[in-house]
């Protein structure tokens, strides 16, 4: 809140005696409002985000099974860790799940060096010589040619590019086989061979297929407990994130009632001559401004009637500070029209202008509410 420390400092530091000492004020005011502009239009910016946070929340509980609703109440009391510490528990979860599935594999492992050591085993271990056999519709037949060595390659690959899934070996293994039965005659001997192949693999596979079911399902209930706990998190980063929002626009609301109590008690006089002046600019506003000014003046004057036909302002019976806000109110209206009818921009701008002549309104309210500060729930 720096820009609102130093516009008191200005006001504080302009001269009594200068007769145009408060419009020097306010125009220091202005100068100061795009900086407000600036720093509340952050903060809407955030508050979208948090409600588009919130929205999409709602969007999945909505979808979400009701005993999984009430899991998710239940550890709301708990204490919900932050966002770095839950990513940081992921690499840990991912890497020990790395490690059990690594120990799948080496069993996996086991069972192929037994299919291997077959003594059938001979015509899958090394890639198909198509050339030299002259199989040349062999590629037409089979579409992903498949062998051991090329497996037991991959499975010693470091570099994160080899089998990350005990199945996926699997599914290759019996590649060898089907490709071999796909292409060879049943009653050949290379069918033969890899049909026996075959069977004595899946005998050896439903063996260890209870441990793949296991960590699998290990997996996915981790994998469910780590999205909740990424979602209490993100949630209570964004209720900390509302609760900051909420003190810093609680801040601005307390300068800009400070702001507007000093402009109060530093409204000189004003001239005959310029409540004239002030009169006359008021029949150059548009309808919609007039009723803004005319509003203006019945803020203190309770039974001023802005709704009927013919209004009879008298400016000698208004208070220095509604003189001021009037003349504060139609200088910037006069400004926005007159930029407005030079523009093809014209729609833009006038909100815009409209925004700040909103904040410098604000600036010269009299009455003063008490603030309570609230905390979002």
């Amino acid at each position: 809140m720096d820009a609102f420390d130093g516009v008191i400092s200005d006001a504080r530091n302009v001269s009594m005696g200068n007769p145009d000492s408060t419009l020097v004020q306010m125009e220091g005011f202005k100068h100061r409002v795009d900086d407000i502009i600036s720093n509340v239009d952050k903060l809407e910016q955030k508050v979208h985000d948090i409600e588009i946070f919130y929205s999409n929340v709602k969007r999945k509980q909505a979808n979400m099974p009701k005993g999984s609703l009430a899991s998710k109440d239940k550890d709301k009391g708990k204490h919900v860790s932050s966002i770095k510490k839950q990513q940081q528990e992921a690499s840990r979860r991912e890497a020990a799940a790395a490690k059990r599935m690594q120990d799948l594999i080496r069993q996996f492992g086991t069972i192929l060096r037994q299919i291997t050591q077959h003594r059938w085993a001979w015509p899958f271990m090394q890639p198909v010589d198509v050339e030299g056999l002259g199989l040349q519709d062999y590629y037409e037949v089979i579409d992903k040619p498949m062998d051991f060595s090329t497996i037991k390659n991959q499975m010693e690959v470091k570099d994160g590019t080899g089998y990350k899934n005990v199945r996926e070996i699997c599914s290759d293994v019996r590649l060898v086989f089907k490709n071999a039965m796909k292409y060879n005659d049943e009653k050949s001997d290379v069918h033969v061979m890899a049909d026996t192949l075959l069977a004595k693999f899946e005998e050896k596979w439903l063996q260890l297929l209870p441990k793949v079911i296991e960590e699998e399902e290990r997996r996915k209930e981790e994998e469910a407990e780590a999205q909740l706990a990424m979602q209490l998190a993100q949630e209570a980063a964004h209720a900390k994130m509302a609760r900051d929002l909420s003190n810093e626009l609680y801040e601005v609301d307390m300068h800009l009632e400070e702001l507007r109590e000093m402009v109060i008690r530093r409204c000189r006089k004003m001239s005959t001559e310029e409540k004239r002046k002030l009169g006359a600019a008021l029949t150059e506003l548009s309808p919609e401004d007039l009723s803004k000014a005319l509003a203006i003046v019945a803020e203190n004057n309770p039974s001023f009637q802005t709704n009927v036909e013919e209004v009879d302002l008298d400016m000698d019976a208004q208070s220095e500070s509604t003189l001021w806000r009037l003349k504060f109110f139609v200088k910037e209206a006069l400004e926005v029209q007159g930029k407005n009818s030079g523009s093809l921009d014209g729609d833009e701008k006038h909100n815009n202008n409209k925004r700040k002549r909103e904040i410098c309104d604000a600036i010269g309210k009299i009455s003063k509410k008490k603030k309570t500060k609230k905390q979002p729930t």
